[in-house]
């Protein structure tokens, strides 16, 4: 009999949306700073980049502080609104991002999107691409908490294992391209890939960091995964010279 073929430690990828598969994030800031100015504030590039990959609430808190008077709820409508427009006319691929979803639907790797945008925004980047990529959306308005914590990364791990229950963190890779981002992945324990944007991103062995997702292929994902499946087991081994 012929030897099976070896199964990969790969079975699914955590996609961020902005600033990983799409470059949202100028439209982000042309939104916080209409609506900083119409309430007669000023929005630096400064304050902008704090809110890079934060969760929407947090960015609201912040904007308030900036002058706009208005609750929650209303700075994130309004600003998601806005974003929506600019993605109706002009959607802001990322180098490399569709093509190694190709790849990744080609090599039947699962894919899942992990976004602190809200579902409206994210249903209409999904809808943008050629094929249904991604099996299901973890979005900012699904969770309690928003990045840096972990839910969403944790809340998407449980969902794959309801059609795979042998799926661990360590079959999963993260893609993410912002500081809360890659801590909260990093956090959720799932093996986190950095491509840093708008912010730059500090070096940290935690966690591999790539230029762009220009020429990436599946077989570099495989090898994170598996980096970090020996990395789980060489923990989980008795230390030589232990007691038995």
């Amino acid at each position: 009999m012929r030897p099976s073929p070896s199964v990969s430690p790969l079975r699914a990828v955590l996609w961020d949306m902005d600033g990983t598969i799409v470059d949202t994030e100028p439209y982000w800031i042309a939104a916080e700073r209409s609506l900083v100015e119409a309430h007669g504030g000023t929005w630096s590039h400064e304050q902008a980049t704090q809110l890079v990959g934060q969760a929407l609430t947090f960015s609201a808190g912040i904007l308030q502080k900036a002058g706009v008077r208005m609750d929650t709820r209303q700075i994130i409508d309004t600003l998601t609104a806005q974003v929506i427009q600019s993605i109706q006319r002009s959607v802001p691929w990322r180098p490399g991002a569709r093509e190694l979803l190709d790849d990744l639907h080609r090599a039947g790797v699962r894919c899942a999107l992990v976004t602190m945008s809200e579902g409206p925004l994210a249903r209409e980047i999904v809808a943008s691409l050629p094929k249904p990529y991604f099996e299901f959306l973890v979005t900012g308005d699904t969770v309690t908490q928003g990045k840096p914590h972990p839910e969403a990364y944790l809340k998407a791990v449980e969902l794959l294992q309801e059609a795979d229950p042998g799926l661990t963190i360590d079959h999963c890779v993260a893609l993410e391209d912002s500081a809360p981002g890659v801590a909260a992945a990093v956090a959720s324990g799932v093996a986190t890939v950095a491509i840093p944007h708008i912010v730059p991103l500090p070096e940290d062995p935690r966690h591999t960091t790539w230029d762009s997702l220009s020429g990436r292929t599946v077989s570099e994902l495989e090898a994170i995964a598996a980096g970090s499946m020996a990395t789980a087991a060489g923990l989980s081994a008795p230390r030589p010279g232990g007691s038995s």
